[in-house]
């Protein structure tokens, strides 16, 4: 039964994202050589350019990684120094992508990688530079990729403040909250991974000075500028909190917005205006070169809204949740963190271009036959449902596979893909990193 079950064959997961997660392959011939890092879990290439003043760009190039700029746990990657040299000038030619997440302005990006405001609105076509969305995949190069940006005038830093982590936490929404960034936020509390923040944890906030970059960002949102609607046209069984989710806004937005003096009465066939960009949606439709059906990633955009709207656990509360679903049903507590950390990292608003939804990534078709072991209906949404469809299915391809590392594959690539075709080239690396994480959880 489980060969026939795929989990994954058809979606890649949640954080192998580029950029954003850790996983991926170093070449073993650099273009040079200058810093020898060794993959730990939780690095990322953003981080590793970040830690050694180096940039994006000129780690894939020095590396000759994938498009996705993937790195594996335990594997070494050459970090080039950033200082810029004629045997570096190819760098500044290429380009890499960066997914923008809650908290972000186009500023604190440029600033990270090396680059300016006006480049990323020029490479990405931003009409408005103060309008990003978390989701939204941006090109970053090309142009001054490997230029040492500009030493900031020395400004008086605000003192820093403390803030006490709360249930649902995430650290990207408390850096949100207090303007100011996740690596900050981690530098300032010497936090080894930035997903793993405790309920009841005191946190520094660091003040932050004012930069030229920073000061334009402010200014550009100050005079916001009237942002385009894009138009939906209202089907059976719609509502209006329903289409709001979908696109990212509220009820009495759109309310105001089509002049509705009653939001509960819309008609079937009605055009409503949506303000935003439907182009920028809060999950995209092509990762990793794959491009998902229009109601596949509609749905994904659906269950996304859902969950950003939603108080979720918190990442530890999610692990803690994780190890003991894992040991009622008699599976490897470790193989289960280390699974649901390479997915999302054990965050449960994790949702992937292919509907792979929460904190064990499980797509709906995976979720119903998760329901049949479990007997009953498993709402993927609800983080304990979630977390047991993930187990169970780990369960029976345990059973169905005589390797842990078979398991592992077939968890991400599907167990009927492995049985007939073997080992896809990512699902080798994934098993890698999964195996490494376990050793990490034991």
């Amino acid at each position: 039964m489980a060969a026939t079950s795929p989990l994954a064959q058809t979606r890649p997961a949640a954080t192998t994202a580029a950029l954003a997660t850790v996983v991926g392959l170093a070449s073993a011939s650099p273009a040079w050589a200058d810093e020898q890092h060794r993959v730990q879990p939780g690095d990322t290439v953003s981080a590793l350019a970040d830690r050694y003043g180096s940039t994006i760009p000129a780690i894939v190039a020095a590396n000759d990684l994938d498009a996705r700029a993937t790195i594996y746990v335990g594997t070494t990657v050459t970090v080039p120094d950033g200082k810029p040299s004629a045997a570096r000038s190819s760098v500044t030619s290429l380009s890499a992508t960066y997914t923008v997440k809650a908290g972000d302005t186009l500023s604190e990006i440029a600033h990270r990688h090396g680059t300016t405001v006006a480049t990323l609105a020029r490479d990405n076509r931003l009409a408005n530079s103060s309008l990003i969305f978390p989701g939204q995949r941006l090109t970053i190069g090309g142009g001054g990729q490997a230029r040492q940006a500009p030493e900031p005038a020395a400004t008086p830093a605000r003192a820093s403040t403390g803030y006490t982590v709360k249930a649902g936490d995430t650290l990207s929404e408390i850096a949100h909250r207090h303007g100011t960034t996740v690596a900050a936020l981690a530098k300032a509390n010497t936090l080894a991974n930035a997903s793993l923040i405790t309920i009841g944890q005191r946190l520094t906030i660091p003040g932050t000075s004012s930069t030229p970059a920073r000061s334009t960002a402010t200014k550009a949102r100050s005079t916001p500028q009237a942002t385009a609607s894009s138009y939906y046209t209202v089907k059976t069984g719609d509502t209006l909190a329903a289409i709001a989710q979908r696109h990212g806004t509220t009820v009495a937005v759109l309310a105001q917005q089509n002049s509705l003096a009653n939001a509960s009465l819309i008609r079937v066939g009605q055009r409503l205006a949506v303000p935003g960009d439907a182009t920028e949606p809060l999950v995209g439709s092509t990762f990793a070169g794959r491009t998902y059906a229009n109601d596949v990633v509609r749905a994904a955009n659906q269950n996304k809204a859902v969950l950003l709207s939603r108080t979720v656990p918190s990442r530890e509360k999610m692990q803690d949740i994780v190890v003991a679903t894992a040991r009622e049903h008699g599976v490897d507590p470790a193989l289960a963190q280390a699974i649901s950390y390479q997915e999302s990292g054990f965050d449960m608003r994790a949702v992937s271009p292919a509907n792979a939804v929460g904190v064990m990534q499980v797509i709906p078709t995976s979720g119903e036959w998760a329901s049949d072991m479990a007997g009953r209906r498993l709402d993927l949404l609800d983080p304990r449902d979630n977390v047991l469809a993930g187990v169970l299915i780990l369960r029976a391809l345990d059973r169905t596979f005589t390797s842990v590392d078979d398991a592992i594959a077939g968890y991400y690539q599907g167990a009927a893909a492995v049985i007939d075709h073997g080992y896809h080239h990512d699902t080798v690396g994934y098993v890698a990193s999964v195996k490494a994480l376990m050793s990490r959880f034991r």
